[in-house]
């Protein structure tokens, strides 16, 4: 099964583990008509709605380049992870109005033990579920997969949260902690919405690759430039599984085209060699543009 297979019927899996997760939460809060409870499954229905445009912005993601997307559609993941950040910020929101209400009327909880055990059982599923999101996003570079990920990881740590201050209030009998659990969860989700989207929004400002494997490319570059004379304006955007790679090399003017292409073709062969989604592009120009000193030793970075 290759990579894109694996990352789509991961994503199409994500769907069906949301819906059966959501409505295992909402039982519970019916059994207990607990506001802290309400909040959990609230927090499903986005996992759901996430789930969906997760799986969406993958399978446009993997699309080929054609005439109209000469770079391909890589970012179209961004924008799945962009509105799951919305979507928890607006879930926040309505726990908050829910707080409200209950806050001012705290109840005893129906069926507490039986409520709190059907919880522990969709918290128990969502977490296996976002340990696999989030390797299998990071191992194959998929945004929105690793961004559904840490969703469904936050909704696991907020169940947790949930269960733990339940079972003390059920213990204490002080039933405010349910409707203050409930904000605390809000608070975190918040919290977890405007992460997700700013780092999409990263994404989408072609941000740089993290300085270590930038100086990773260097060195790949450098072992692997023999017959040029220097490598300057090295320049590099993550896209997302994609990352591009731009770059001036200085031959001598005297070299063939034939030449400079095969020190061009070493170089890609060997950064594709190290991370097969990279996309190369090299400019090659003759020594009187070289921005260091003539003679300079081995192939230095300008």
């Amino acid at each position: 099964m290759t990579a894109k297979q694996k990352i789509r019927r991961l994503a199409a899996w994500s769907i069906v583990v949301a819906c059966g997760v959501m409505a295992l939460k909402f039982v519970a809060w019916r059994m207990t008509g607990s506001v802290a409870l309400y909040s959990d499954a609230l927090e499903s229905i986005v996992n759901v709605i996430a789930a969906g445009a997760a799986f969406w912005a993958i399978s446009v993601s993997h699309k080929p380049a054609d005439s109209d997307h000469q770079y391909g559609h890589h970012k179209a993941e961004y924008f799945s992870a962009v509105l799951e950040g919305v979507l928890i910020v607006g879930a926040a929101l309505l726990i908050i109005a829910a707080v409200w209400q209950s806050i001012q009327n705290p109840a005893p909880l129906d069926q507490a033990w039986e409520g709190l055990a059907v919880n522990g059982l969709a918290a128990t599923i969502n977490g296996a579920w976002a340990l696999l999101l989030i390797r299998t996003g990071r191992l194959y570079r998929s945004p929105a997969l690793e961004a559904d990920g840490k969703h469904v990881m936050t909704d696991v740590v907020t169940s947790v949260g949930v269960i733990v201050g339940l079972v003390a209030a059920v213990a204490t009998g002080w039933y405010l902690l349910d409707p203050l659990l409930a904000l605390i969860v809000a608070l975190n989700i918040l919290w977890q919405g405007w992460k997700v989207i700013g780092s999409s929004l990263d994404g989408l400002m072609d941000r740089a690759v993290p300085i270590e494997e930038n100086m990773r490319i260097r060195d790949i570059i450098s072992a692997n430039s023999k017959g040029a004379l220097e490598i300057h304006d090295l320049r590099t955007r993550i896209a997302g599984r994609a990352t591009f790679i731009e770059f001036h090399m200085v031959v001598d003017a005297d070299m063939t085209v034939g030449e400079s292409h095969a020190i061009c073709d070493r170089i890609e062969e060997a950064l594709r060699a190290d991370d097969a989604s990279v996309r190369v592009v090299i400019h090659v120009e003759p020594e009187d543009e070289a921005k260091l000193p003539k003679g300079t030793p081995a192939v230095p970075f300008a």
